[in-house]
């Protein structure tokens, strides 16, 4: 039998947040405030005692000129995703967005199938047969992660598969790169970093770089380094206005959910970088640094801040977000997987975003439409 599905307030929604270890950032009700173009809601799964057993923030956007949507569940939903009967779960979700409109639905379990050590990872750079991580023998294996795939695929779910040479999805990273503090000092952690961290820290110290926490009206310092950024890695900047609304949305939900620390040296701005807390999970979100004063090594400092702090919050795991899959010399992103690496963590794979054609025209249709962007 399934589970009952329905909306829920953003109160009940963020209690049963609150009471769970780790839940993405994206899986909170303020997160649908940051993206206006789509239309949010919280739903709750119920079981027969009518108990609230899980959460999933949908996001729903509009196809142009039709009143048919593509429903979105970035990063969740927040489920029991060990569950043997897992359409217990899922197909209750898929008639209740279909109800409203939606002909594709697109989620990404919060699970882990690999993990590579960072000395795992530093071998695969070296080794010029190494291609991609995805082809490198893993650390360690998750168990069931592997069976849930095979499941999803049996219940008609299609996997997407990161698009470009990058390994980047159109969603949300399939590769990241964290840093765990579960259970360890922050002087453990320090000695995890590799020995060129730890100059690099020091020499921004002895340097005079200091490192503050910002508040909304420093956002337009960090947004000026942001898009100098953007042009240097060769990505489209996002606009000033969705980071000011992410300020707004997200602290009016929980004053520490999000901070914004500025990497000062004489006066000038030279590293800034966005951080996102939710229970026990920090991420490294947005970061931004410019091309003068590198010898004064701000990116190092910053880090060791945010990272710093993220222990004081009782963090279990730093995350540095995305990272390539390609491990090729002529990458131009293999420099912030090294700069990353050298933090001691580990590269972890998560099972990816997964798809469900409710019409397999119009699902097809959008196919066409984001291969061609």
């Amino acid at each position: 039998m399934s589970f009952r599905l329905k909306a829920i307030s953003r109160e009940d929604h963020l209690t049963f947040v609150r009471a769970r270890a780790a839940v993405s950032h994206m899986q909170v009700p303020s997160w649908g405030d940051v993206k206006p173009d789509w239309r949010a809601e919280s739903l709750g799964w119920f079981d027969e005692s009518d108990r609230l057993v899980g959460v999933g923030l949908v996001l729903m956007r509009p196809l142009p000129k039709l009143k048919r949507y593509l429903a979105y569940v970035p990063e969740g939903p927040v489920i029991d995703w060990a569950a043997p009967d897992l359409e217990r779960w899922l197909d209750p979700m898929l008639a209740y967005v279909k109800g409203r409109g939606a002909f594709s639905v697109k989620m990404g379990p919060p699970v882990v199938a690999r993990r590579w050590s960072a000395e795992a990872v530093k071998a695969a750079i070296a080794d010029p047969r190494a291609r991609r991580l995805r082809d490198v023998e893993a650390t360690t294996h998750e168990p069931g992660a592997f069976d849930l795939a095979d499941r999803l695929r049996r219940l008609g779910w299609q996997q997407t598969e990161p698009a470009g040479e990058d390994g980047f999805a159109a969603g949300q990273p399939r590769y990241v790169f964290q840093v765990p503090f579960a259970g360890r000092s922050l002087e453990e952690v320090q000695r995890g970093l590799n020995q060129q961290w730890r100059r690099n820290i020091k020499k921004a110290e002895k340097a005079g770089v200091k490192v503050v926490r910002g508040g909304y009206e420093d956002l337009s310092a960090f947004y000026e380094i942001y898009v100098e950024t953007a042009e240097r890695d060769r990505f489209v900047p996002r606009p000033l206005s969705y980071f000011q609304r992410m300020w707004t949305a997200l602290r009016a939900e929980d004053a520490d959910r999000m901070r914004l620390y500025l990497a000062r040296h004489e006066g000038e701005v030279l590293a800034a970088a966005t951080m996102l807390t939710v229970g026990e999970h920090v991420w490294y979100s947005y970061g931004a640094s410019t091309g003068r004063k590198r010898e004064v090594q701000p990116n190092n400092a910053i880090q060791w801040r945010m990272m710093s702090d993220a222990h004081a919050l009782g963090a279990g795991v730093y995350d540095f977000r995305g990272i390539t899959d390609t491990l090729e010399e002529s990458n131009h992103l293999l420099g912030l997987l090294r700069f990353k690496v050298g933090s001691g963590g580990e590269a972890v794979e998560y099972l990816g975003e997964w798809d469900f054609p409710l019409n397999k025209v119009l699902h097809k249709a959008l196919d066409l439409y984001m291969s061609r962007r």
